[in-house]
């Protein structure tokens, strides 16, 4: 697990009260149900990962959202950003643009952010005629307009203007030019926002055994969604989710009867995100920061020190305690306790790199400290159970073997212990604490491990050399308080 972990280069990931960042607790405006809020969480935690903020940990504590934002550089900007409510759009796709590519330094007039973006060229623009009938690989995708190139990718999302973002990766095109989210209709310009849509859905198309996205409109949705796909037919509208495309289907018909349906190579799971995602905009909740704390970095860096510096002390007094009272099995606990917390830092750190996203806070460490005790209590068991047999006539030899069946019982019940308590307290908490029993727990199911593929197997290879159990200081018949029997 070690070298899986070093070998690509993975380290564990480190959360905010160790990284330093951003903690705060924002309020809905209005009382909303408990789905609602989780909606938040997760739009909160989309904008956050398009940010490129690691390890974000957002949550839904009683009528509260929870943001834990570890190692953020410009805490006011992703406070004021978190803030807002959420926006859908439905935009039209103008044309497709390249990545950005940044203007040499001194270039004059070099297009900015402000910079309006200008209109598509003929040639690249999408008409109806691109259409060919079909939704798949058979649409007549217009080339790509390099001269977009120098355009930054817009930061604000204004629905009466064309923007320029990142593009959803269903089309040979990095980003899109879209234009306004507004829509003619009842003789005035109306903007056509997530509001429209009542709900959405996965549904398993059976005749073609393929997941789609099912959606059905409002009453003042269906008008407008009319009149976009009347002016869009056979071109791609695309879901724009606070600057992001979500989805930019090809408009296939000029009329929806209330209802429509999002089809194309999904999974059951895509399928499910992009509903998730369409009903964001049918719940704008306004957001209030009732406490926000930044944590510097240097007091994070401090908080970690001293966590290790707690354990290694620790750890150094119970080496030297195993070593004077156990004599040359204390060699087992030293290399025990390394094997050990080998296997606890490369499952840290693939768990982190992994979907799981896990994040070592200082209650975590504090659980691996406490850990320590539980696993060395593991070896003072085998060990005062070795005493037992030898005491009772056995050689070192035949008592290693035998008892170690009769303490892997006792140290079964008294992990198990640890662990139910580790477990009571990940359901029952919240917070910090649930950071300190799932390494607590993950620790003690550890301690079960390597009490049987190392300690076990390493104690029997020193009963059976004599250089380590009959050595006059260090032996293990002296650890024992015996001599070797013969």
């Amino acid at each position: 697990m070690l070298a899986l972990a070093l070998g690509f280069g993975w380290s564990p990931k480190l959360g905010l009260d160790l990284e330093g960042g951003l903690s705060a607790v924002f309020k809905p405006d209005k009382a909303v149900s408990t789905s609602t809020l989780q909606d938040v969480a997760n739009i909160m935690t989309l904008r956050v990962n398009g940010l490129g903020v690691s390890s974000p940990n957002i949550s839904t504590q009683g009528n509260d959202v929870v943001v834990d934002l570890p190692g953020v550089k410009d805490p006011q900007a992703i406070l004021k950003l978190l803030g807002t409510t959420a926006q859908l759009f439905f935009r039209p796709v103008l044309c497709n643009a390249p990545a950005y590519v940044a203007p040499a330094k001194g270039t004059a007039n070099a297009p900015t952010t402000k910079t309006p973006v200008p209109t598509c060229a003929a040639p690249y623009l999408y008409t109806a005629s691109d259409y060919q009938g079909s939704s798949g690989s058979n649409y007549n995708y217009p080339p790509t307009d390099n001269n977009y190139a120098a355009y930054p990718t817009s930061t604000v999302d204004n629905p009466a203007d064309a923007i320029l973002i990142n593009a959803d990766g269903n089309v040979p095109s990095a980003r899109y030019v879209l234009g306004p989210a507004t829509v003619e209709y009842g003789g005035k310009l109306q903007t056509v926002t997530g509001t429209i849509i009542k709900s959405a859905y996965a549904q398993l198309d059976t005749q073609n055994n393929q997941w789609q996205v099912v959606f059905e409109l409002t009453g003042q949705g269906t008008n407008l969604f009319n009149a976009v796909a009347k002016l869009y037919y056979g071109t791609l509208v695309a879901d724009d989710l606070d600057g992001q495309v979500i989805s930019a289907p090809i408009i296939e018909a000029m009329s929806f009867p209330g209802s429509g349906q999002v089809s194309g190579n999904f999974t059951h799971a895509s399928a499910n995100q992009l509903a998730l995602e369409l009903n964001y905009g049918a719940l704008p909740v306004s957001l209030t920061p009732q406490t926000a704390q930044t944590v510097s970095a240097s007091l994070g860096k401090s908080s970690l020190q001293a966590g290790l510096f707690a354990g290694l002390l620790g750890l150094l007094l119970v080496l030297l305690y195993t070593v004077f009272y156990y004599r040359a099995l204390g060699i087992v606990v030293f290399l025990g306790l390394i094997t050990t917390g080998a296997l606890i830092y490369g499952l840290i750190s693939v768990l982190g790199a992994s979907s799981l996203d896990l994040t070592l806070d200082l209650s975590g460490v504090t659980g691996l400290i406490v850990s320590v005790g539980i696993t060395v209590d593991s070896y003072v068991v085998y060990f005062e159970r070795l005493k037992d047999e030898v005491r009772a006539g056995r050689s070192i030899r035949a008592a290693v073997d035998r008892g170690f069946k009769s303490a892997y019982r006792t140290i079964l019940s008294a992990d198990a212990v640890s662990l139910i308590g580790a477990l009571v307290l990940w359901v029952l908490s919240v917070g910090d604490v649930r950071g300190f029993a799932f390494m607590l727990g993950i620790s003690t199911l550890i301690d079960v491990i390597t009490a049987f593929f190392f300690t076990r197997p390493f104690v029997i290879l020193l009963g059976r050399n004599r250089v380590f159990t009959e050595a006059r200081h260090l032996g293990v018949a002296r650890g024992l308080a015996t001599r070797s029997a013969t």
